[in-house]
């Protein structure tokens, strides 16, 4: 199983940016696909998840992020970006028989 995330970057604050999550790999199908983020000496939080239900976001990127989800492949597309955005952000997914991955990364820095 591959859990690979892409998109990170450099942006001004109020840019964007568009992350994309590839699962590969997984013989069953996915339940849930989220996006989760930790920033320097802080713990690993939720930003958003996607599943059969609809989508759920933390109360800090509600308006400003969106998740989405293709088959195995999701997406955040991250609007009006604060500094405070700042971290490295991580996919997870979830699939039949508590099957469970994350990938390794990819940084996101907002500065001006």
């Amino acid at each position: 199983v591959q859990v690979v995330e892409s998109g990170g970057g450099l942006v001004q604050p109020g840019g964007s940016l568009r992350l994309s999550c590839a699962a590969s790999g997984i013989r069953s199908s996915i339940n849930v696909m989220g996006w989760y983020r930790q920033a320097p000496g802080q713990q690993r939080e939720m930003v958003a998840v996607v599943n059969s239900g609809g989508a759920n976001y933390a109360d800090s990127v509600k308006g400003r992020f969106t998740i989405s989800r293709d088959k195995n492949t999701a997406y955040l597309q991250m609007n009006s970006l604060k500094p405070e955005d700042t971290a490295v952000y991580y996919c997870n997914v979830l699939w039949a028989l508590r099957g469970a991955a994350w990938g390794q990364g990819t940084q996101v820095t907002v500065s001006s």
